[in-house]
């Protein structure tokens, strides 16, 4: 029993370390960033990145999109997909969480919107860019990418039969009651 409650908190104080450590690289990050380019030139890179445009702040308050934009500061631009999302690597922050994307629609993102080609490398199943295996990609196997719409207007969700909203909507009646011929 001891055992397992040191294991738990040995468990916190690593989990709080590594938070610590990642917002240590994020101030490491921004603070650099300043220190190259200028202050001025610093906002106005934050300004161009969106991170004052107010759909954008609005988006940010889910957290996710928050971590992302903070993460983005010091990273390098590997690549662009033909979506619009961004994906960013940095090395000096910890391992596994170093390649990451940021969505091009900020108010609705999944991870669906990611291409295949992107998925791999995002996943470190290849070193390869996106842009790069697009190359290597033969043409005449391939299916166009699109994302997974589930969910997603009245077209794309699921109502079953005796939904109010199914168009072809049953009656749901189980039975007849039985109703005798008249005979005269």
């Amino acid at each position: 029993m001891i055992f397992i409650i040191n294991k738990n908190k040995k468990q916190r104080r690593a989990k709080k370390e590594e938070s610590r450590e990642m917002a240590l690289t994020v101030v490491k990050g921004a603070l650099k960033s300043i220190r190259e380019k200028g202050f001025g030139a610093f906002l106005r890179e934050i300004k161009e990145e969106g991170y004052l445009y107010s759909p954008t702040l609005n988006a940010l308050a889910d957290g996710n999109l928050l971590q992302t934009k903070i993460h983005n500061i010091g990273a390098k631009l590997v690549g662009v997909d033909k979506f619009g999302n961004k994906y960013y690597q940095n090395l000096e922050t910890i391992h596994g969480r170093h390649r990451w994307v940021e969505y091009a629609e900020k108010s609705r993102y999944n991870a669906s919107q990611v291409p295949p080609e992107w998925h791999g490398w995002l996943h470190f199943i290849t070193d390869h860019t996106g842009d790069e295996l697009l190359m290597l990609k033969p043409k005449r196997y391939s299916v166009e990418h699109k994302e997974n719409l589930s969910g997603e207007g009245e077209e794309y969700i699921y109502h079953s039969k005796g939904h109010t909203l199914n168009p072809g909507q049953k009656d749901w009646t189980r039975y007849q009651s039985w109703q005798p011929t008249k005979t005269e």
